[in-house]
């Protein structure tokens, strides 16, 4: 992580509210400062990430958490949509969903997402689930510098 970026934003894209339960609980103790930030769907972090209305003072993501299936706008339209704009793309996208089907990580690869991972079932492996993110995305990767 360079001296710039003393901190990690990250924006997670879930309408389930126990998967952001867990999600915030997850990166609560993690060894990187990071802020989390969340939309409830793809019209919502469409609107975050274009700093949209109340959203004027977003910050710019370092990295998406972004599930599949979601009301309004599903994951892999808001991908489509990222990746499409020449402001967003530089953003790495990861899909966090319970989608195990092929067409699934396919279309999410075929839309240039940064990776795939389905969400473990229980606590326990959703925690190590996440902390196995951190480790990588939060300690290892380095993030385009912010505009």
């Amino acid at each position: 992580m360079s001296q710039l970026q003393p901190h990690i934003e990250i924006l997670l894209v879930e309408d389930n509210e126990p998967d952001v339960l867990l999600t915030l609980e997850a990166f609560e103790d993690a060894s990187v400062p990071n802020h989390m930030h969340v939309a409830r769907d793809g019209v919502e972090a469409l609107r975050f990430l274009r700093r949209e209305g109340e959203y004027a003072d977003a910050p710019r993501p370092d990295v998406i958490l972004m599930d599949i299936n979601m009301p309004r706008k599903n994951g892999l339209e808001v991908l489509e949509e990222i990746k499409a704009d020449p402001e967003l793309r530089s953003i790495p996208v990861v899909m966090l969903t319970t989608s195990q089907a092929d067409d699934d990580v396919r279309n999410s690869y075929q839309r240039h997402a940064s990776g795939y991972v389905v969400k473990p079932v229980g606590f326990e492996n959703f925690q190590s689930a996440m902390r196995a993110f951190e480790n990588f995305w939060l300690t290892f990767v380095r993030f385009p510098p912010r505009a």
